[in-house]
């Protein structure tokens, strides 16, 4: 229940305290005047300064800014120069500090019944003050410090200006015209309060009359009539009321009530919100006593001692759900937070936790005791409190994951009132909530504007809310924590006591108790009226055997000792019992005892699974007990769809979100840490964290095994619907007629999980610009509103935008933060189209949905996704494309295609996912430009770009759009030749057939994949134009290649030759035994004899020449050196060239390594080149082009093995055939070829 959340050790003791409402920050005050401004989540210091004495620091800040500002000589002593004495009190001023101050003593004033209407109506947010800065006041004996926590600019008000009085405490007041300057009011030590503006930095009110000793606390409350109220106590013993309400201008105020608190002086006052009644007023004083007051008579209505003989120096108002019948905090000067009673109970005082525990041993010194000096309360998370010790400052957290006691019962068809039902102070109660207006923006009037023109789903403005509680006439057995829950049927309400540990079942419709017994845990079935719970006692306590003693008292404790030990481990073992409950209203066990264990258990139940220990089987089926999915760590909660299909793990810092159908799977996790509870909506999951209302959009997806569950379902329909035609008609019915069937190719595609998470509301005020960087310059001309006139046009221009017909059109992608309601929540879920939580409180709260960016998904994800098209309109266009990729992820493709605002990118992935080629093409063609090519063959070469005329300029652009999207083509020819749209791949090849035929326009690959598109296709004489084209402008592979698809092996050897490729052209005439095989090897001969020729010879001196001349064979005459015959590069097998060729008509078999083996002719290897192409045999290519939708597996690129050039295909086969390895081009600089002949019958010459 109780742990250290954070904890900062400090050299001296801490006075003062203070927790920001929404930002992490903690402002501290030592007894050496020394305040520090620390960020407790990331224990981080953020700002320090020496506020009693002079801060340095600041004294040279504040001199650089005057300078800067132009002011040579300072006129007298500055502000930041004098001594500050004693800091009496932190605080800190911002937007967010001003809201929650006013929530929080509204929200008090309306839980009394005899509260006027406009107290109980939704609060609206007040205008901002401190347009975004965030203000850190320190209140010292001789001044008042501000600082800007943004700019670090400060201001100091000395007490000069406040009458020279020294400054003992301070309150922020607010005023109930919004935008009006911030006003704080310091209690002065001649018992007058003093108000000061905090833009003029002037005296601006007096509070007299009241006080005779100095002021010690002051606080603003509201009462039940809606008045603002100001109490003040002081040293006298006094608690003075005054008015807050700024409606009368008046310089001087005089008091409304004064009473008497404390002997000997008020040290503290508290304000305590009363569930169903009026607010109270807590009191501390030095004599020791806490005093509780009603704030409609002002009467005393407890005073107790908490602590005696210490005086307490702290006092928090507290409601947690894990200590229901606890509401007060308090601290004395030891090292205990101690809690006191609801007066309801017994005001019993009990310390709720021993400090000294939770800090880390080695900080505290053994011979030193702890000691609590200053203590605070979270405003807005209350399982937070900062104390201030003797030894640092330490963050206590109270198990943040309790939630209230609270439970939503179904709501009735077509009913607008739903109902939940409470615990509280050991009575049940209902509570009826609705929303208290039809013209609330979630019901319909979505389009509408507001006067200030926001959009209505943009505005922060709350929804109204009408709630009524109801006593129910049934009493509950005990006060302590409860958890309550409702059966799936909503005709069962459980509740469990796990301290204590018991529980009850009732029937809601006469709440009679149907069942009750001891569990600590119990969990529903989703789909059935049965339960598991899980049956255990507390171990008892291990008595502790004391020191000395007799030796009989000695043994008779270590007996008992054991006895315990004994009883504890049997209670620790757990067992787990299912129950049904019939409709009769009876509860039977039908299975018990499922499994022991002595490891902590955790009781998940949903339609097939029950329960699971740490580390857990994900489920265990209702009816074998059996685990169904694999190991996974223990979550902290868990939560399940209603139609079993999906279901949330929370654990500290994420979420893990799984799929249950077919089959278990992981889909993914959010980082959404320190959940505390989540509610499915169909697809959607809205989660509660202690500071936010998140809300997940889950889709599984498709998975291949959901592709085959759907085929299992269709055969098991088929067969059903066979047995059923049997049955009825007999055999005969099996006879079938075969005629002409239309099978649609329907393509399943694979789609990935989904999960996408969007914040609904949180505590943060929505972040204002500083007022430098938007205040315009303001007129000169006194009451000219012509300025304020222009910020409200440009205001309403970036806030709203009008669509075609007036529809008010939401600019932002998702609508600004809502605030989150304070404390702990319960998620009812989604009702009237608004999302229900219920607090601490047991108030109902409804955040919005109704902004289009949120609505829009909410439909598509609960599967309305035509809604969702429509309520597009509403918003701006340029998040259409951002609404139709979620759209696509929840898999309506088709549907996305309607929105109008979509970029052609996004549409045509959505025709192609939705098998809308025909607009997928028309995006296409849009997209590259390329409406008016390939209408007729304008054979494009190197020649035509050349004598482009200007006129044809366009064509150009046409051919890079195409290019860029090559890849986009290709997929649309294979997806319109997967569902038999020759017309659409054929304009989609022509476009690609333009392109490829420029120089450098497409990749090798992709005039492959083209090839074999054309051949597929029939389309031969564009494919010989590629041919031709390629070999003009030098690509003699994909030539090669496209020609060999073409089938036509003469061009093949033309586009081989013509591009300079004579080793390929030879190995496939030898191969094929082509007659111009001859002529093909004396051109290569020449050519390789050309580069020896012309390899430049490098200079060498007489002594290197001499000694390389003596290595040369020795030619004996220059006829000798004349008949030196040329060099030959033969293909195996194949004569000189001064031989008569015969041609081979036998294969020669091909060598696979690359060793040489004795008698076999010469192989000559060609260096491994990454780009060389495999052509297919005809067979190959017929299959190749038959699945030409995959392109790369029929088009392959060899590794680079070393190439022998010996052919490895029978060359009798007919058609174009190329060798298995595919020839390389031999690198003619890495080859060196001595200048003798090689003769072609040595083997190793």
């Amino acid at each position: 229940m109780l742990r250290l959340r954070t904890f900062r050790p400090t050299n001296d003791k801490i006075v003062k305290i203070q927790l920001h409402p929404t930002h992490p920050w903690l402002v501290t005050a030592d007894a050496s005047d020394h305040v520090s401004v620390w960020n407790w989540e990331h224990r981080q210091v953020i700002y320090e300064l020496k506020a009693g004495g002079i801060d340095e620091r600041r004294l040279v800040g504040a001199k650089l800014e005057k300078l800067a500002e132009g002011e040579s000589e300072p006129k007298g002593k500055p502000t930041e120069a004098m001594r500050g004495g004693s800091v009496k009190q932190v605080d800190f001023y911002d937007d967010d500090v001003r809201f929650w101050q006013l929530w929080r003593n509204r929200s008090a004033a309306a839980e009394a019944p005899s509260a006027v209407n406009h107290v109980t109506s939704a609060f609206s947010s007040p205008a901002p003050s401190t347009k975004g800065r965030h203000f850190l006041v320190i209140c010292c004996e001789n001044k008042a410090i501000f600082l800007d926590l943004v700019t670090m600019r400060g201001r100091d008000v000395p007490k000069q200006e406040l009458d020279n009085k020294s400054l003992l405490c301070m309150e922020f007041l607010s005023r109930s015209a919004g935008g009006d300057a911030p006003l704080v009011a310091f209690g002065g030590s001649d018992g007058v309060i003093r108000v000061l503006s905090m833009i003029t930095w002037k005296l601006v009110r007096r509070y007299t009359g009241g006080h005779k000793g100095s002021i010690s606390c002051l606080m603003t409350f509201m009462a039940s009539s809606g008045e603002a109220l100001l109490i003040s106590g002081a040293s006298d013993g006094l608690l003075i009321l005054w008015s807050a309400d700024h409606g009368q201008d008046s310089r001087e105020l005089v008091p409304k009530l004064s009473l008497k608190a404390h002997d000997g002086g008020v040290v503290a006052v508290e304000l305590s919100r009363v569930i169903g009644g009026a607010p109270q007023l807590i009191t501390i004083g030095a004599d020791k006593t806490l005093a509780i007051w009603d704030t409609i008579s002002f009467k005393e209505l407890r005073r107790i001692k908490p602590v005696p003989k210490l005086a307490c120096h702290s006092v928090a108002s507290w409601c947690h759900p894990r200590a229901p019948n606890l509401d007060i905090l308090t601290c004395v000067k030891d090292s205990h937070i101690w809690a006191i009673e609801h007066p309801t109970y017994s005001a019993l005082t009990r310390p709720l936790c021993e400090l000294s525990s939770l800090v880390p041993p080695q900080v505290l010194a053994p011979n030193k005791k702890l000691r609590v000096y200053c203590m605070v309360a979270h405003p807005l998370q209350p399982h937070l409190v900062a104390t201030g010790t003797n030894i640092g400052v330490i963050v206590s957290e109270f198990d943040a994951r309790s939630l209230p006691a609270v439970a939503a019962l179904p709501t009735p068809v077509g009913s607008r009132e739903h109902s939940a039902v409470y615990v509280v102070e050991r009575e049940l109660k209902l509570l009826n909530f609705q929303l208290s207006s039809t013209a609330n923006p979630s019901l319909g009037s979505n389009g509408s504007l507001s006067e200030t023109g926001r959009f209505r789903g943009d505005s922060l403005e709350p929804l109204h809310v009408k709630q009524i509680k109801k006593h129910i006439s049934t009493p509950v057995p005990h006060d302590s924590y409860s958890v309550l829950s409702i059966s799936s049927s909503g005709k069962y309400l459980a509740i469990v006591w796990p301290d204590i540990p018991y529980f009850s079942i009732y029937k809601v419709s006469d709440w009679s108790i149907v069942d009750s017994g001891s569990a600590r845990l119990l969990a529903w079935d989703t789909c059935r009226d049965r339960f598991a719970l899980l049956e255990s006692s507390l171990p008892p306590r291990i008595p502790i055997i004391p020191k000395g003693g007799s030796r009989k008292a000695k043994e008779a404790a270590a007996a008992a000792a054991q006895a315990a030990a004994a009883a504890a481990s049997a209670a620790s073992t757990a067992t787990v019992q299912l129950r049904i409950l019939l409709d009769d209203g009876t509860s039977n066990v039908y299975m018990r005892s499922i499994g022991g264990r002595s490891d902590p258990v955790f009781v998940i139940v949903s339609t097939f699974n029950i329960y699971s220990s740490d580390p857990f089987h994900f489920s265990k089926n209702w009816e074998t007990f059996e685990p169904v999915g694999g190991l996974l760590p223990q979550p902290e909660w868990t939560a399940w769809d209603q139609t079993v299909e999906y279901c949330a793990f929370g654990y500290q810092q994420y979420i893990v979100i799984s799929s249950l159908r077919p089959q278990y799977r992981y889909l993914g996790d959010v980082a959404i840490p320190y959940a505390t509870g989540a509610v499915w909506h169909r697809r959607q999951l809205f989660v509660a964290t202690p500071t936010t209302i998140e809300c997940v959009f889950v889709d599984a997806g498709v998975a291949p095994i959901d592709i085959e569950t759907r085929k299992m379902k269709e055969e098991m329909k088929s067969k059903e619907a066979r047995a059923r035609a049997v049955a009825e008609h007999g055999e005969l019915a099996l006879i079938t007629v075969d005629g002409p069937q239309t099978v649609a190719n329907e393509r399943i595609a694979l789609r990935p999980p989904m999960l996408q998470v969007v914040r609904l509301a949180s505590f943060q005020h929505p972040p204002s610009v500083p007022p430098f960087l938007t205040l315009p310059k303001q007129s000169k001309v006194d009451g000219d509103d012509s300025v304020l006139q222009k910020e409200m046009e440009e205001r309403k221009t970036n806030e709203i935008a009008v669509g075609g017909g007036g529809v008010s059109v939401a600019v932002t992608r998702f609508p600004t933060e809502q605030r989150r309601p304070v404390g702990p929540l319960v998620v009812v879920g989604v009702r009237d189209g608004v999302l229900w939580l219920i607090d601490r409180y047991m108030c109902a709260h409804a955040i919005s949905l109704s902004h289009p960016g949120i609505r829009c998904r909410c439909l598509a994800a609960y599967g309305d996704a035509v809604s969702a098209v429509k309520w597009a309109s509403r918003l701006a266009r340029e998040h259409h494309d951002d609404l139709a990729q979620f759209m696509l992820g929840m898999g309506y493709a088709t549907e996305a295609l309607h929105l109008p605002g979509i970029s052609k990118r996004l549409e045509f992935d959505l025709a192609m996912q939705s098998n809308d080629l025909k607009r997928a093409l028309q995006c296409l063609l849009t997209m590259s430009n390329s409406r008016d090519i390939g209408q007729e063959n304008t054979g494009l070469n190197l020649n035509d770009i050349l004598s482009l005329t200007t006129k044809k300029e366009n064509i150009l652009d046409a051919v890079q759009g195409i290019v860029k999207f090559a890849k986009e083509f290709l997929d649309l020819i294979d997806a319109a030749d997967a569902t038999a749209q020759a017309d659409i791949a054929r304009e989609a090849l022509k476009r690609l057939a333009a392109a490829g035929s420029m120089k450098g326009a497409l990749q090798g690959h992709e005039l492959r994949g083209l090839a074999l598109r054309l051949a597929n296709h029939g389309e031969l004489t564009q494919l010989s134009g590629l041919v031709n084209n390629l070999i003009s402008v030098g690509l003699g592979r994909e030539a090669a290649f496209a020609a060999a698809v073409l089938g036509d092996n003469a061009l093949m050897e033309k586009a081989w030759q013509d591009t300079g490729m004579l080793a390929e052209a030879v190995l496939h005439a030898h191969a094929h035994g082509r007659p111009t095989l001859k002529n093909l090897v004396q051109a290569w001969n020449k050519m390789l004899q050309k580069e020896i020729e012309h390899t430049p010879s490098t200079k060498t001196d007489a002594a290197a020449a001499f000694l390389a001349s003596l290595e040369e064979p020795k030619l004996t005459s220059l006829a000798e050196a004349g008949k030196k015959p040329p060099i030959e590069i033969l293909p195996p097998g194949m004569l000189s060239l001064s031989a008569p060729i015969s041609v081979q008509k036998k294969p020669v078999p091909a060598i696979q390594g690359s060793q040489q083996q004795p008698g076999k002719p010469l192989l000559l290897e060609a260096p491994p080149t990454t780009t060389s192409v495999s052509a297919p045999t005809p067979s190959e290519s017929s299959e190749a082009t038959a699945e030409d939708n995959n392109p790369s597996s029929s088009v392959t690129d060899p590794g680079p093995d070393p190439v022998a050039l010996v052919p490895t295909v029978p060359a009798s086969t007919s058609g174009p055939v190329l060798p298995e390895d595919a020839p390389k081009e031999p690198d003619i600089q890495e080859m060196s070829v001595p200048a003798t002949t090689l003769p072609m019958t040595d083997p190793l010459a």
